[in-house]
């Protein structure tokens, strides 16, 4: 290389940022698939803790419940902390609350006891590490590439369920349920000294030339949280978040129950609802890619669709309890249970971009959490109320055709 040639132009000085968003990503990445991996399970400890104390269906699904509404309810503050804190201080608060809720859980007798340390404090734990604050970070470090970024961490959620799912059946056949919180506890407390050391300083910074590689013309327009509130983008954005949460949530709370109802042993059936972490991956990036190629509005139209045969295939496994169409529902309805997270993300980050934009994506964000909340302890419900899967199912299709609205009818959600 000439030794006039400027410094801007050596080839290290534009490696490193590269290197730098990659372990950025690998952290938001680890993170999501431990906050994730975690309140995922308690599809698998529904069953024995019920029959241990007696509890309906209701009563406990109450506490997977309170774990999605409490996380969708401190989004807003965990984004204001996240902008005023920095990420350090918000993933740490995460893992520290994760590992005592588990920790005070596996001593827990009474229902208020679970609703308390798995419902809201796991819930409240999850969000501290979970997609409000790995969006505002990784969109410091990917700007027009943070739909692919977002893909990979939202894909942390079905990796989570992937090894978490089938490794919290084996740990509930070997040591019971109390003995699998106390493990996942300590697990979480332990990762907060590797989490100590990374270079938070550096990480907080974001790439340099970020901004001016993503958008030349940036300007920011000064959104704040009321003038937000005003604008019809986010409450479309809200109520894709609420009504599609209600949907996956009705069901998915329920699957391993419901598999194991249906005839399959519950190793296989936490597995099978456990390998949906796997095919999820792909639905994500199948759909940002095309997303790429055909426009959002086609790409999250087409993820529903898919949805709604998957929702189908569910409904026909009680009365055909095979392999096939096990593997059938597991590929179409767990390949899109959360592949329209990345570009919903993506399309808030882009309309409200700003110095408050962490407050007012936390703020949409308690759509998801409403929605998770409310689809999970309504499916609880009709199942009590009907003894039957066929209205909870019926529910959840309704729910997902109101989440497709908006991107029929809203033009800001179509660019």
């Amino acid at each position: 290389m000439d030794k006039n040639t400027p410094p801007q132009e050596i080839p290290t000085t534009t490696l490193k940022p590269a290197r730098v968003a990659l372990n950025v990503l690998a952290l938001c990445f680890s993170l999501a698939l431990v906050g994730r991996g975690l309140g995922e399970s308690f599809t698998v400890f529904l069953k024995p803790i019920s029959e241990d104390f007696g509890w309906d269906r209701g009563q406990i699904v109450s506490v997977y419940s309170l774990t999605w509404l409490a996380g969708g309810l401190t989004a807003p503050l965990i984004g204001r902390l996240f902008d005023r804190s920095g990420p350090r201080a918000v993933y740490a608060a995460g893992l520290a609350l994760l590992g005592g809720a588990f920790l005070a859980a596996s001593h827990a007798d009474k229902l208020w006891q679970f609703q308390l340390c798995i419902g809201l404090c796991v819930g409240i734990g999850i969000a501290f590490i979970g997609n409000v604050p790995n969006s505002i970070l990784l969109g410091r470090w990917f700007g027009p590439r943070l739909p692919t970024a977002m893909a990979v961490v939202y894909s942390a959620t079905g990796a989570g369920v992937l090894v978490l799912l089938p490794a919290s059946q084996i740990l509930i056949d070997h040591v019971g349920w109390r003995g699998a919180y106390q493990i996942f506890g300590i697990i979480a407390l332990s990762l907060l000294i590797p989490l100590s050391l990374l270079p938070w300083r550096l990480f907080s910074l974001g790439s340099p030339h970020i901004v001016k590689r993503s958008d030349p013309d940036f300007v920011d327009e000064g959104w704040t949280l009321l003038s937000a509130l005003r604008h019809h983008a986010f409450w479309a954005l809200f109520s894709t978040f609420f009504f599609t949460a209600i949907g996956m949530y009705a069901i998915s709370a329920q699957i391993v129950a419901y598999l194991i109802d249906a005839g399959f042993p519950p190793l296989q059936a936490a597995t099978a609802w456990g390998f949906s972490g796997a095919v999820l991956l792909f639905g994500m990036l199948g759909v940002t890619q095309l997303d790429r190629m055909i426009g959002r509005r086609p790409s999250v139209l087409i993820s529903y669709a898919i949805s709604i045969i998957g929702i189908g295939l569910l409904w026909l496994l009680q009365w055909y309890p095979n392999f096939w169409l096990l593997g059938a529902f597991v590929v179409t309805f767990g390949s899109m249970i959360g592949s329209r997270g990345p570009l919903l993300t993506a399309t808030a980050m882009k309309i409200f971009r700003g110095e408050r934009v962490g407050t007012i994506y936390g703020t949409i964000s308690i759509g998801s959490g409403l929605g998770s909340a409310f689809g999970s302890w309504s499916g609880g419900l009709i199942h009590d109320w009907t003894h039957s899967y066929n209205p909870l199912i019926a529910f959840a299709l309704v729910a997902v055709f109101l989440g497709m609205i908006p991107f029929l009818l809203v033009p800001a959600l179509r660019r």
